[in-house]
């Protein structure tokens, strides 16, 4: 069974660095899918941050991509996100999820995280 889950501080200060983790467990993040982040700010939709591939290839939204880093740690199968320079508008729902080509079938249970002073 395919289950993931985020971890990382709740809140965090403006101009700060966000650090999030995803563990997987069930698959290896070495197979053939794309491990993705996705946020949903308060009252809004969906944002696809970005996601690292099973080759470990990365591709960012361009709106994030000058403050986006993802990357993996394939000996404790967990991808990780972080995200720099903070501001009140990062505050948002965070989600790891696994994207085939088409969809994001498996997704964690998500973390709210609050970007505050």
């Amino acid at each position: 069974q395919v289950q993931l889950q985020e971890s990382g501080p709740g809140l965090v200060k403006p101009s700060q660095t966000l650090s999030l983790t995803c563990s997987v467990s069930g698959v290896s993040i070495t197979t053939i899918y794309y491990w993705a982040w996705i946020r949903q700010p308060p009252g809004k939709g969906l944002e696809w941050i970005g996601y690292i591939g099973y080759s470990g290839n990365d591709h960012y939204s361009p709106s994030l991509k000058s403050r986006t880093s993802i990357s993996r740690d394939t000996a404790k199968n967990q991808f990780t996100l972080q995200l720099t320079s903070v501001t009140p508008e990062d505050t948002a729902v965070y989600y790891c999820a696994r994207m085939t080509t088409y969809s994001a079938d498996y997704w964690g249970q998500g973390t709210q995280v609050t970007v505050s002073s």
